[in-house]
């Protein structure tokens, strides 16, 4: 038998053939591994064999490593929940604890698939949402990068035929002396420019977020956007819903798979909501009354009420399920509805950025032309 290796750490490991590596595991990869972890397990695969084969399919790197010190654990005598709870950061509370459950009851193989599945489905949603939030930040970098060129490029040669007219500068109107000093301003200083953009963008989100209270504010606010709040809230619904109905479906216990969901719930209203509805169960109330006394609405009374009748009936997980899935569809529309409706909108913020662009320019022209004509 195998001596036991020590665990490889959190960022970096050391294993007999990947050798010292340094990274993480992404979420393509963990769902690729876990489909075909399940399918080698249903075939009867002993799971020392099963982690070997994909070890040895995998390049070297961080989680071929990890998959060595997991594998050297198991021939050591460890359990394979054991050995994965050893890295963090390629195996997270949700997949331990489903791996823990399936070991605990014997059903490794269907508790393997459920993950897997999961894994599919959550990785398909995180495709969706990533593509909606895609197309516009693309469209928002050009618009910027053509507003920029015009700004930089074309408003500097207007300027100095206007420093050439009777009056000079004195005599223009007020817009264009505005974007004058934008356009000089920006030819002067473009990259501090682009600095203010991503701070505000990113870095005063980024800051504020590092209080609790702020993050609060910040995920609040998010949920109550004009265009992009009712997908963020129906991404939010089906990741709670799939991720607890799996647990719950896996033999995790209730409380135990509240604490897993809210720690993976990445918003802190929702947590603040699954902290509700896990000291309700601590005294003895039901799921569905917490989250019907929501403080900000993010489970409407669909799902409220489907939770309530799968409590009652005792097949709360089933219950979880169908509203993901359901959830899951209405994501898809709600994608497809916000690429159609940001589309036009985008279009229309560049004609009016340009438009005023253009006004500003060619408002002293129109001056000076009415001025030869005698008008």
């Amino acid at each position: 038998m195998a001596s036991k290796k020590a665990p490889a750490v959190a960022t970096a490991t050391s294993g007999k053939k990947g050798g010292f590596s340094i990274g993480g595991v992404s979420e393509k990869q963990l769902t690729q591994f876990t489909t075909q972890l399940s399918t080698l397990q249903d075939a009867g695969l002993p799971i020392v064999s099963c982690l070997k084969i994909l070890e040895g399919q995998l390049q070297k790197g961080y989680f071929k490593d990890v998959l060595v010190s997991v594998t050297d654990d198991v021939e050591s005598g460890a359990s394979l929940s054991e050995a994965m709870g050893k890295h963090p950061k390629a195996f997270d509370g949700l997949y331990v604890n489903m791996v823990r459950a399936g070991e605990a009851g014997g059903v490794l193989d269907i508790i393997l698939a459920r993950l897997a599945s999961f894994k599919e489905k959550a990785e398909k949603l995180r495709r969706r949402v990533k593509g909606a939030a895609t197309y516009p930040i693309a469209v928002m970098v050009v618009i910027m990068l053509i507003l920029l060129f015009i700004m930089t490029n074309v408003v500097p040669k207007f300027e100095e035929v206007f420093a050439g007219l009777p009056g000079g500068a004195d005599n223009l109107p007020g817009i264009t002396k505005f974007m004058m000093n934008v356009s000089r301003w920006l030819v002067a200083y473009w990259w501090a420019g682009i600095l203010v953009f991503i701070f505000v963008i990113w870095g005063i989100p980024k800051l504020v977020g590092m209080t609790a209270g702020g993050r609060y504010f910040i995920d609040k606010l998010k949920l109550r956007l004009p265009i992009m709040g009712p997908l963020y809230r129906k991404v939010l619904v089906a990741r709670f819903t799939r991720t607890f109905g799996t647990l719950i479906s896996s033999g995790v216990p209730i409380l135990e798979a509240l604490d897993i969901v809210k720690g993976a719930a990445g918003n802190a209203v929702m947590e603040e909501i699954i902290g509700d509805v896990h000291s309700a169960i601590r005294e003895g109330e039901s799921i569905a009354e917490p989250l019907s006394n929501q403080k900000v609405m993010i489970f409407d009374d669909l799902v409220i009420n489907m939770v309530d009748v799968g409590e009652k009936t005792g097949e709360l997980d089933k219950m979880l399920i169908k509203v993901a899935d359901n959830y899951d569809e209405e994501v898809d529309v709600a994608v497809g509805s916000l690429t159609s409706l940001l589309e036009p909108l985008l279009i229309v913020v560049m004609g009016g950025a340009v438009f005023c662009i253009v006004l500003a320019l060619f408002l002293p022209l129109l001056k000076i032309i009415d001025q030869l004509t005698g008008g």
